[in-house]
């Protein structure tokens, strides 16, 4: 059975605070629901988990694979046209370390955008309830929630002091 979101929006920090512990008092999991805000809140001010990410992997990764492209381009380039010159060896490693270094810099880099997209999850398939007022300073309580809970949800952020309360029933957003 698919989620629904429910979305609360909170002129207070401190109420979506709020919410959120009543949210996990009520028995949602804390993976089910979420904190949107356009102000960079400090990690944890409202009192949400902890978010692991694995950002640090993409560029070693991508560095990695730049490397080796770079070994392989250079490497496969001098075998494929051997110019033999006076018993130097086919494989001449200055020129091949200037490709290899700029093919591990562009790995990484490219990775770590990519990386950036995974981790901020761009674009969210998820957010399906979304209004403009989070942009103007309003704080929104998104949750996940199964067709039974959303009349619970609903009521748990309006006790928390939600100004309004948006809900996703069948394909449509209602207030």
């Amino acid at each position: 059975m698919p989620k629904l979101p429910v979305l609360g929006l909170f002129q207070d920090a401190n109420r979506a605070a709020d919410a959120g512990d009543a949210l996990r008092q009520a028995g949602i999991s804390e993976k089910d629901y979420d904190f949107l805000t356009d102000a960079p809140y400090p990690e944890g001010a409202f009192g949400e988990r902890a978010e692991h990410h694995r950002l640090y992997i993409f560029p070693f990764i991508g560095a990695v694979l730049g490397l080796t492209s770079g070994v392989l381009l250079t490497s496969m380039t001098q075998m494929a046209y051997p110019l033999a010159q006076g018993g130097k060896p086919i494989l001449s490693l200055p020129p091949m370390a200037v490709i290899c270094y700029e093919g591990t810099m562009l790995g990484a880099i490219l990775f770590t955008i990519l990386g950036i997209m995974f981790e901020s999850r761009l674009p969210s398939p998820k957010l399906s309830v979304y209004d403009t007022r989070i942009t103007d300073g309003h704080i929104g309580v998104l949750v996940q929630c199964d067709d039974s809970q959303v009349g619970r949800v609903s009521g748990l952020l309006t006790q928390a002091g939600a100004v309004d309360v948006k809900r996703h029933t069948a394909g449509a957003a209602t207030a």
